[in-house]
């Protein structure tokens, strides 16, 4: 049974991770793409906007209470709306997508492209590793994410592998989990499963390295 839930909570996690990863980097690109322009009006209000979330968060009531009325709880996109935009990597793609040439965009709007075309077309195909590193950022984040599986959503079937684990440890802990043989886990089967639990992003790190180290350093230095 608990190898059962384990690779349930393992398929789950792998959901949440390239969902949660694919909306948060929509909306990360989408805003970052629209305040970078300075033929935006609000501009720089939105901008005072993303830099007081940094410092003034919320707060866990409020968001859970918001939450409920939303009707999201025992939801997926609890976890995916709440956790949709960081706005330091906001700030990372704002300062990118604004050092990039002029010159060429004009030229592509010239040719016709519009703003979307042209950034689905011209800006983001010279931004791989910007976008490949915030990806990566987000991907790490939604996958180490348990806190938030435990406090919106009610059916642990659908917990992540992270809030999976923190429950396997406890009760391993505590006594409370055995084996169909009675015998109890021991710590080699608890540290076998965080190091199962934190293996495909070890895996995936080495072939993404190159991407991180320069997309941080165009977004942070750039803008």
């Amino acid at each position: 049974m608990m190898n059962e839930n384990f690779m349930h909570s393992y398929r789950n996690t792998f959901v949440l991770t390239v969902c949660g990863t694919a909306i948060s980097l929509a909306f990360t690109l989408l805003m970052a793409y629209g305040l970078s322009k300075r033929w935006l009006r609000g501009r720089r209000f939105l901008n005072i906007l993303v830099l007081f979330t940094m410092i003034f968060h919320g707060g866990m009531i409020p968001t859970y209470l918001v939450v409920r009325e939303l009707e999201l709880l025992d939801s997926y996109w609890a976890i995916y709306l709440t956790g949709a935009i960081f706005p330091f990597l906001l700030i990372i793609m704002r300062s990118f997508f604004a050092s990039f040439p002029m010159e060429l965009e004009e030229a592509a709007r010239i040719d016709g492209c519009g703003e979307l075309r042209l950034l689905l077309r011209i800006v983001l195909p010279l931004s791989v590793p910007s976008v490949v590193t915030i990806a990566l950022m987000y991907a790490v984040a939604h996958w180490n994410n348990y806190f938030q599986a435990i406090l919106y959503l009610n059916n642990a079937a659908k917990w992540p592998i992270q809030s999976f684990l923190r429950q396997f440890l406890l009760d391993s802990d505590t006594g409370m989990l055995r084996s169909v043989g009675g015998y109890e886990y021991g710590p080699p089967v608890k540290m076998a499963a965080v190091v199962v639990t934190a293996l495909p992003l070890v895996l995936c790190y080495p072939f993404l390295q190159k991407y991180f180290n320069q997309g941080m350093m165009i977004g942070s230095v750039k803008g």
